[in-house]
């Protein structure tokens, strides 16, 4: 907030003033006001599943695998192969992957959002695009389909008439589609 200008310059500044200057509201970030709204939880559970991603990823997570299946196989003899022996293995990697099944699912569904994000970018920025292309992945089958198939067109016209790499094909011509 601008202050009032005094007719004495040297004179100091009100405590009222000095308080106001102090006492601004931080900016906030885009985190913050995801916590504020109460999404604690989803927070959690992304550190989780960025570590755990994280972790199943590195060389470390294949060697103890490994490890394990070594230290199983090793004791096969000891518990004579049993059926007990041979579930002990079998429900382990059971568990292990359908817990594994959601962590690359979600891995890759924030991976692909991330992904379309910047392609949505790249379009919205580049001069002449067609920005009706930004929300494709939120159409149905058969426009997709649509789209595609004009590209193909257009891609076949491209090298039929020798306009490979020059990286100027012409719009397609189409008609927006409504279900």
């Amino acid at each position: 907030m601008p202050t009032k200008k005094t007719s004495k310059p040297n004179k100091p500044a009100s405590k009222s003033t000095a308080t106001r200057k102090t006492t601004r509201t931080p900016k906030r970030h885009c985190h913050d006001e995801k916590e504020q709204n109460g999404s604690k939880k989803k927070g959690l559970f992304l550190r989780f599943a960025q570590a755990a991603a994280n972790f199943t990823g590195s060389s470390w997570a294949f060697i103890t695998a490994c490890m394990v299946v070594l230290i199983w196989a090793v004791s096969g003899p000891i518990f004579a192969f049993s059926d007990t022996w041979q579930l002990v293995i079998n429900t382990g990697t059971t568990i292990i992957t359908f817990l594994m099944v959601f962590l690359i699912q979600n891995t890759q569904n924030r991976d692909t959002r991330a992904m379309q994000l910047k392609l949505d970018e790249l379009i919205r920025v580049t001069k002449g695009a067609q920005l009706e292309m930004l929300d494709l992945e939120e159409l149905d089958e058969k426009e997709l389909i649509e789209i595609n198939n004009t590209y193909e067109e257009l891609a076949c016209k491209a090298r039929k008439d020798n306009h490979r790499g020059n990286g100027h094909l012409p719009k397609p011509d189409r008609k927006t589609t409504t279900a």
